[in-house]
């Protein structure tokens, strides 16, 4: 396990990672979502590991708006980790508002390599975890361009050397036997399953000894 030492951890990203957390609190509100799953299942079985964590999401960001505020919302905070989710939002927006300014696939992994090469000569390390879509139809156009952008966070976290979790993959595996009905109803916000299998997906890419 990653954390043998005492260890803020911080976790940046959209309403995934937001999920209704008090934005007043400097972050140390977790919101209800895989942030506080993290936090209760790390404290349960590793009550060693002394972990201090913070969740830094923002409903409706995009990787635009991550750079933004990074140095205020994240490096401010001098976290040890740092695990990054953003995507969903640089794609969903090229579909449900197509005339506003978009993030390109190419400005998406620009702009997520600038956030990593600011971040990492002040962190012990980062996660990249991939954007999502919960549609089985990997032809579904929204599903397709998704699946480009997670192999754009798969191939950063690649070159940095990170650890890399892919999240589309996770889902797959559980949309086999249920469907995304069963998850949520807009194929991109999960219930409290959804944010389960995230979190277990997180744990499981940090060494999490379950």
């Amino acid at each position: 396990m990653l954390f043998t030492k005492p260890t803020t951890l911080l976790f940046v990203g959209d309403s995934i990672t937001d999920c209704c957390r008090d934005r007043e609190s400097g972050g140390a509100d977790l919101g209800a979502g895989y942030v506080a799953q993290v936090q209760a299942l790390l404290d349960a079985h590793h009550p060693e590991a002394k972990v201090r964590y913070l969740n830094t999401g923002i409903s409706g960001n995009r990787v635009t708006d991550l750079e933004v505020r990074w140095d205020v919302d994240v490096l401010a905070h001098q976290p040890d980790w740092v695990s990054v989710m953003i995507g969903i939002n640089d794609v969903w927006r090229q579909f449900d508002t197509p005339l506003d300014e978009q993030v390109s696939l190419s400005a998406y992994s620009e702009k997520l390599q600038g956030l990593v090469e600011r971040t990492l000569p002040q962190v012990q390390g980062m996660v990249i975890m991939s954007p999502f879509f919960l549609e089985t139809n990997a032809k579904e156009p929204m599903r397709e361009l998704m699946d480009h952008y997670g192999a754009a966070a798969r191939a950063i976290a690649e070159r940095n050397e990170l650890r890399f979790v892919d999240l589309q993959a996770a889902f797959n595996v559980w949309l086999k036997h249920n469907h995304t009905s069963q998850l949520c109803e807009d194929r991109v916000h999960p219930n409290a399953v959804g944010h389960n299998i995230i979190a277990s997906a997180f744990l499981n890419a940090i060494g999490f000894q379950w």
